[in-house]
């Protein structure tokens, strides 16, 4: 697992440079960010660094934002996925959740404090789930190892 005193790591996709100079202007001292203007720049910061929550705008030209994490799945389903859209567009949040798989859904313009509290409670967790695949690894190891040696008992 990381170390503790390393920063949650954040990537925002937003097809406006303006909202992602303000994020990354609110929480570059709190959190490591990275930041897309695309959907498609998005996937290559996805291949290259350890991401653990992505934050993405819906209405994007190229892709929009539940087509993006439907591909972010594909490549690392690991990551929390945070939906934002300044339009109350109900089918969108319907096919981030099914499709998409997002932690949760926020309006936009976001609240800094709506939106801090949101990334807690989804590397909470994303640490938590982590955790548990960490230990059935090491039990599924266990179990292997305790199979091969009554296997062995029982030919001896």
């Amino acid at each position: 697992m990381e170390n503790k005193n390393d920063k949650i790591s954040i990537l925002y996709v937003d097809d406006e440079e303006n909202n992602l100079f303000s994020f990354k202007a609110t929480f570059r001292l709190k959190y490591k960010i990275y930041t897309a203007i695309s959907g498609s720049k998005a996937i290559e910061i996805v291949q290259k660094n350890p991401i653990d929550i992505i934050i993405t705008d819906q209405r994007m030209p190229e892709m929009t934002g539940v087509e993006f994490l439907e591909e972010i799945i594909k490549l690392d389903p690991e990551p929390m996925r945070i939906l934002l859209t300044g339009y109350a567009d109900m089918g969108a949040v319907i096919d981030a959740v099914n499709k998409g798989k997002i932690f949760h859904y926020l309006n936009k313009p976001w609240s800094e404090e709506e939106l801090d509290q949101t990334i807690q409670r989804a590397y909470e967790i994303y640490t938590k789930r982590k955790k548990l695949l960490e230990t059935y690894s090491k039990l599924e190891l266990s179990n292997e190892q305790l199979e091969f040696l009554l296997r062995q008992k029982l030919l001896s």
